[in-house]
């Protein structure tokens, strides 16, 4: 009896064990989260068939990330000429706790123009999958009120010559910056531009990781200003330059050393942004203010004499 009473008592036990497990509901496990998202230049929600893409995000894993991966596709209900998708999935995050995912890649000119879907998938090492929807627009850069580019850039070593001619590259040899108390000055042609916009010209160390691609993302303690310049109620589509109604037509220049910038109002150069021998970029950032549209431009060059 005493054997049989004690094999009662272990599956008595057993039963009540497996009875308040089941009463324990299962740990939820944290799902990766996305913040200060951006879709298209200018989080205009965009995309520019045949032309570069920007996409932007901050990601945190609720353990650690898998993978990031993007989604378009059609939307349902809405008829389209073809059937067509794309998708693209990024693995060089994979163990990270959080990072920055920004990328640029190519709209297929295969896309049909219309309203689609853009989903963004992140999935955790943890198994669980956070999934966000959101509406894009393709179009082609025909249909656009404006389509602003690079149309010209010559970066000027006063006295010596143009240093940088778009689409020539670097003019004098293996000279490929500026030293201490020389001259920098920048011609620049934006084109297919209308309505309001504004450019600065910039100079910003490499060891700042700081390349924006609109002005509103431009951190100003993190960079020197050589030159700005707005045009405002342009009724016709037009190319915008920095020196077309200037005196001798000559735009603004900046001493490498200088105290101060050529913002306006001017900025002391101090901080993070004071003058160091090493690796810089020359950049051009404008923003179509009236068609949240941008376009920007980087040349790597060096400074030294400090």
């Amino acid at each position: 009896m005493k054997p049989i009473k004690t094999l009662l008592l272990i599956l008595f036990a057993a039963l009540v064990f497996t009875a308040c497990k089941k009463d324990r509901p299962e740990e939820e496990l944290p799902l990766p989260t996305i913040t200060d998202l951006e879709i298209g230049s200018g989080n205009n929600g965009q995309g520019i068939i045949g032309r570069d893409f920007h996409l932007d995000m901050d990601v945190t894993a609720g353990d650690k990330i898998n993978t990031v991966q993007v989604l378009i596709s059609q939307k349902k209900g809405v008829t389209y000429p073809s059937n067509w998708s794309f998708e693209l999935t990024w693995t060089e995050f994979k163990g990270v706790r959080n990072t920055n995912v920004h990328k640029h890649f190519t709209i297929p000119k295969e896309a049909a123009a219309g309203e689609y879907d853009f989903t963004i998938k992140v999935t955790d090492e943890n198994g669980t999958l956070l999934e966000e929807k959101h509406p894009i627009n393709l179009v082609t850069a025909e249909s656009l009120p404006v389509n602003p580019q690079m149309y010209s850039l010559m970066l000027e070593k006063m006295e010596k010559g143009f240093l940088y001619i778009l689409n020539r590259g670097f003019m004098l040899g293996d000279d490929k910056g500026y030293s201490k108390n020389e001259k920098l000055r920048a011609y620049v042609d934006i084109s297919k531009v209308k309505g309001d916009g504004i450019m600065y010209n910039i100079l910003v160390k490499k060891s700042a990781g700081h390349l924006p691609e609109s002005v509103d993302k431009i951190d100003f303690s993190k960079v020197i200003v050589t030159d700005t310049r707005e045009h405002a109620g342009i009724t016709a589509t037009n190319t915008f330059t920095n020196y077309v109604g200037l005196p001798n037509f000559s735009p603004k220049e900046l001493q490498i050393g200088a105290l101060a910038d050529n913002n306006t109002p001017s900025s002391a150069i101090g901080g993070e942004k004071a003058w160091a021998n090493g690796e810089y970029y020359f950049g051009v950032v404008y923003t179509n203010k009236t068609y949240n549209m941008s376009a920007y431009y980087y040349i790597p060059l060096t400074i030294k004499g400090f």
